[in-house]
């Protein structure tokens, strides 16, 4: 801004004549706009330069779609975020895939490097015969290990739903030091999570007969893949159909029938595990954040609130959801989880 003084004397020397400064005026104003788009030039360059940046940090992160070969098996996985941010492990339940995390991934991908693998069987990931690869908990704990150390990540907060919790927790229990949070969702650690929905499942366990096997059969049907889906849901029609259709797709391929059976056996030798894991949240005491659709048959409310007597920092949530509770809430819950990160796991990285 040119500043002007007023009422000050005039002198009678002058640095020009009359003529001399009203020409050197003219000139000056003729090129004062000139000069002012030069200044301002740099400036104007800048504003597109930062509307792209914004407009980059505004858009959805990219979600790369991978596979490693574990063993002679091609594991699939997404993966997302910056490749130095935090590690976020998302592990999905049954029957589904990390199909379960698309909506949530781009989400967290901000600032978090997003891992959610396929089990074998499972979704986009290998399914060999059950007669020649072992469908055990235990079995996928390890392949997850291996999967995490191939692609560098020694770290990593938990997102666990489902057989997600059991693979999980045994991944914890190989290498405790290695988790930097929790986030539980409808995945079971207490005998008390386990209600009336089991009781056949349990037979299964206790007997081990053809026939007993035979009647979980009901259990990969679509009309119990679509009862997992709508079941407890708090607005059904936020839950999109295409989802029983994908995973009853999967479900439908041959062989595939048996593996889940298989799992649905297996799913026994996580039981007597339980007091391990609860003993590995009393003492690492992992930050952990709990939201749990309250209205889960098959993972009861009932089988959230005994993670307090292990974890009392855990912050506990109870929505108004059932098994997919990210079908339904996932405007409730990644905020949540987000926030959860920033304040608990960030740090850590720091």
């Amino acid at each position: 801004m040119i500043r002007t003084s007023r009422g000050r004397p005039r002198t009678a020397a002058r640095s020009f004549p009359e003529p001399m400064e009203i020409a050197v005026n003219k000139l000056l104003f003729s090129v004062a706009p000139a000069l002012l788009a030069l200044a301002a030039a740099p400036q104007a360059e800048a504003r597109p330069a930062e509307a792209a940046l914004a407009a980059a940090a505004a858009a959805p992160a990219v979600v790369h779609y991978r596979t490693e070969t574990i063993d002679g098996v091609k594991l699939f996985y997404r993966e997302a975020g910056p490749a130095d941010g935090p590690v976020v492990l998302l592990l999905h339940g049954f029957p589904t895939s990390s199909h379960m995390f698309r909506n949530l991934i781009p989400l967290l991908a901000d600032k978090y490097r997003v891992i959610a693998p396929d089990y074998p069987g499972y979704g986009q990931s290998d399914a060999p015969d059950h007669t020649r690869f072992a469908y055990t908990f235990g079995h996928f704990a390890d392949m997850i290990d291996t999967l995490m150390g191939r692609l560098g990540a020694s770290r990593y907060a938990m997102y666990v739903m489902d057989y997600g919790a059991p693979v999980g927790y045994r991944l914890a229990l190989k290498h405790p030091e290695r988790v930097t949070g929790l986030i539980v969702q409808n995945g079971n650690a207490y005998e008390e999570g386990l209600r009336a929905f089991w009781d056949p499942i349990k037979a299964y366990w206790n007997e081990g007969t053809p026939a007993r096997r035979e009647a979980l059969g009901r259990l990969v049907t679509l009309d119990i893949t679509k009862f997992q889906y709508t079941d407890g849901m708090g607005d059904v029609s936020r839950i999109s159909p295409d989802n029983w259709v994908h995973d009853q797709a999967l479900l439908d391929r041959p062989g595939n029938r048996e593996i889940q059976l298989d799992m649905l056996y297996d799913y026994r030798t996580n039981v007597p595990l339980y007091p391990q894991f609860q003993a590995f949240f009393r003492e690492r005491r992992p930050p952990t954040l709990i939201v749990w659709g309250k209205n889960d048959t098959i993972f009861p409310a009932e089988g959230a609130g005994p993670y307090l007597r292990d974890l009392p920092d855990a912050e506990l949530h109870l929505l108004d959801s059932g098994h997919f509770a990210l079908e339904d809430r996932l405007s409730e819950m990644a905020p949540l989880i987000h926030d959860f990160l920033d304040r608990k796991v960030a740090p850590q990285a720091r």
